[in-house]
This record gives structure tokens, C-alpha cells and sequence, in this order.
């Protein structure tokens, strides 16, 4: 490892040095620093985070702290810096520039701090709408989003919910389970509808339906204003929605404007090679904002955990000398009512679509030129592997594909 400590810097700075900066608070940040320290016991870790509480589980947010008792937010928290030896935390922490020939980052308050690698895990973030600024209006996201979601549920409280994809759709089935009035505004003609074939789409709307959810399809909301403690929200078809609680779950965009700014190559992501280096050989991306070549998808970005978690692992053991690529292909899942579904590579209804029955449930082909650009499993646990492999070597007659995946034994 360069000794940048002594080379470079003078004593002054060293209090405000790293031999590994990390520039994000989430999972992927947690994961990097566990995988720095399985190939470096001793190097200094600085973890810059924008958020107000440490690394925590991402996906309980919208998921078991909604519908597992058992399951409490003293649970979600991943213990990084007690975990991971001679690790610095710094919550609150906000970085307005990377000076990458100084090898060190400008913080909003004024104050720098050096690093010998640098790793980018800012994640996303959250897409708005038009609208004055309150307590009751929540771009889900992060730990504290959740727990304002939390207080202003329950009671029968009615929460408008904008969006119907991973967090719209989680969170209107976690909320209606919890005792909360909750109306679901989605574009597609039946939710789901641009992911799923037809029949599943089908299925995942009536589950809604069937639990109390009022669903409102085919609409967009354009904007939001506040009357008498109420919201009141403009669709584009010119109607509007009444709520106590609005919840905008609308994707993210990824924050690339730190690389962006300090002339990193910027391509639908921070653009990295295949260990997730970016164009500075001192700088590396993981997370929501990597743009980089999967060996079965191709040159991607993957906005989901799974993705997060191997990422950041895999860039954390590069930034401190492993040679290993990232070679891991990221899967996504999500849990609403009795529907577990679980997928790989393309969700799009309008490829063409070969459907499998495996016992209770079903796996979904979308192909492309007779080729699977994606599989998803719908109510079938699956080997995984099973589902790359087939991804990576498929058969040249789609009609081969049924059979070749089954419920994991």
C-alpha cells in the first residue's frame, strides 16, 4: 500500500486523514469497509455519511417493520464502526467537493480531509413532485423517513401513496396491514402492469384490492398544496385526492454530481471497470451508482440491495489490494401479501413472454430475439445460480427453457 500518510501530507493534516475514505452511509458502505478489512487490518477507514443514523438494513424500511411483529428497529442497525476495527463514523456529514489531485475531499463546513483511496457510495436520490415542503410529505428513503411514516400511520390516518413500483407498493401493502386508510396512484392501466404479464399483474393488483387498498390507475400525480392540514393532489387527468400523509415513491436519481464535478467519467452512472475502479486509479463507485460491465447483463446500473451489498464488498477488497473482479451478477426481490416474487436482469411486459408453471408458482421468460433477457420467479423459490446460468448459457429453442429452473430443494 502507498504510504500517501508520510509521502504527501504534513503532521497538521494527519487528524484529518484516511487511508480509506468512504463517501455514503448505506449498506454499501458497510460492506466495503468489511471487505477492506479482510485484506487490511490496519489501514484507517472514514466513513462521510449525509445521514442521521448509521449503516442500517435498507429493506426492512419498507418491509418486516411493517409486517413482522417479531421484527424491531433495534434490529436494522449493521454495528460498521464497532464491527470493523480503527473505522471512523461522521454522521451528518455532507461532501461538497473532491479535489482529486490534492487527493482529499472539501466538506460543506469548510474543513478537508485527505484519503490515500476513495471509494463513491452515495446511492440515490429520492424524485419529487411539485409542492410546499412539510413534515407530511415523505420521500421515502431513509431510517428517519420511516419512522415519521410510522407516527403519522395507524389510527386510520389516511396516507396517499405516489408511485406503484419496489417502495410505492411495499409500503402501501405494509401500511394498509397497520391499521391506515391508503389510497395507491400508479400510471400503469393495472400495477405492475409494465413489469408483469398480464395474468401476474393481474394477480398482484387484486391482492391490493383485496386487503382495502383504494387503487387509482392510470393517473400521474403533477403536484400537491395544503388546506386546512390536508393535502390535496392534482392528478393529470385533472382530478384530485385528499390525504393526511402523502408518500412520494417515485424511483431516485443517482447522486453523480461529486464525480461528476471533479471530471470522473460519467455514463448513466460513475462509469467503473470491472473492479469497480473509475477513471482515477485512486477512486472507486459501488452501489446505485456504479455503471459497470456485468459478465451476464452487460454494462448496467443496479439500483437494488443485493447489488449494494456485493458491490461495496467487492470494491472494499479492491481499494486494499485484492485483484479479484466483480463478477457477481445482482438479483432483486420484493414481498407484498402472499406474493414473493424474486427476478434477474429485464422486467419489461412488452418483451416476449414465456411462461412456466412450477407447482404453486410460475417463472417468467422475457425475451429478446428468442433469448432471456430476464427471468422472474413468481411464488417459486429458486436456486439462483440456476437462474444465471440459464441467463449466461441459454438454450437456442426458447420452448427448451421450460423445466430448467424449479423450486429449490
Amino acid at each position: 500500500m502507498t504510504n500517501y500518510t508520510t509521502e504527501k501530507l504534513n503532521p497538521q493534516v494527519l487528524a484529518n486523514y484516511y487511508d480509506y475514505l468512504i463517501i455514503g452511509g448505506g449498506m454499501a458502505a458497510d460492506t466495503a469497509a468489511r471487505g477492506i478489512r479482510e485484506h487490511d487490518v490496519f489501514g484507517s477507514i472514514g466513513i462521510l455519511s449525509s445521514d442521521s443514523d448509521e449503516p442500517y438494513t435498507r429493506p426492512a424500511l419498507s418491509k418486516k417493520l411493517w409486517t413482522d411483529p417479531s421484527f424491531t428497529e433495534d434490529q436494522i442497525t449493521l454495528n460498521t464502526a464497532k464491527e470493523t476495527k480503527d473505522t471512523t463514523l461522521r454522521l451528518n456529514t455532507t461532501v461538497s467537493a473532491i479535489e482529486r489531485d490534492q487527493h482529499r475531499v472539501k466538506l460543506k463546513d469548510g474543513t478537508s480531509i485527505a484519503y490515500n483511496k476513495l471509494l463513491l457510495v452515495t446511492g440515490g436520490e429520492p424524485k419529487k413532485i411539485d409542492g410546499p415542503d412539510d413534515e407530511h410529505v415523505i420521500l421515502f428513503r431513509e431510517w428517519s423517513d420511516y419512522r415519521r411514516l410510522r407516527d403519522f400511520s395507524g389510527n386510520n390516518q389516511h396516507v396517499v401513496v405516489v408511485g406503484g413500483g419496489y417502495i410505492g407498493s411495499e409500503l402501501a401493502a405494509g401500511l394498509i396491514q397497520n391499521n391506515t386508510k391508503v389510497t395507491l396512484i400508479y400510471p400503469d392501466e393495472v400495477l405492475g402492469g409494465s413489469q408483469f404479464p398480464s395474468e401476474l399483474a393481474k394477480e398482484y393488483e387484486s391482492s391490493f384490492r383485496e386487503a382495502g387498498v383504494e387503487l387509482l390507475n392510470g393517473k400521474r400525480a403533477d403536484s400537491y398544496t395544503k388546506k386546512d392540514g390536508k393535502f390535496i393532489l392534482q392528478l393529470d387527468d385533472g382530478s384530485t385526492v385528499e390525504g393526511d400523509t402523502i408518500v412520494i415513491g417515485l424511483g431516485v436519481s443517482p447522486r453523480i454530481s461529486l464525480a461528476e464535478d471533479s471530471g470522473l467519467k460519467v455514463e448513466d452512472g460513475v462509469y467503473v471497470d470491472e473492479q469497480l475502479r473509475t477513471t482515477d486509479p485512486a477512486i472507486w463507485a459501488a452501489g446505485d451508482i456504479a455503471y459497470y460491465p456485468d459478465k451476464i447483463l452487460g454494462r448496467t446500473r443496479i439500483e437494488h440491495v443485493d447489488h449494494a451489498r456485493k458491490s461495496g464488498k467487492a470494491a472494499g477488497k479492491a481499494m486494499a489490494g485484492s485483484t479479484e473482479p466483480y463478477a457477481y451478477t445482482p438479483y432483486f426481490y420484493s414481498v407484498v401479501f402472499s406474493i414473493s416474487w424474486k427476478a434477474i436482469g429485464t422486467l419489461d411486459s412488452s418483451l416476449t413472454i414465456l411462461i412456466d408453471e412450477i407447482g404453486n408458482g410460475k417463472v417468467v421468460y422475457y425475451l429478446e430475439d428468442d433469448l432471456p433477457v430476464g427471468i422472474l420467479t413468481w411464488n417459486v423459490e429458486p436456486n439462483l445460480d440456476e437462474v444465471r446460468a440459464v441467463l449466461s448459457n441459454p438454450p437456442i429453442n426458447p420452448q427448451s427453457l421450460k423445466g430448467l429452473i424449479q423450486e429449490k430443494k
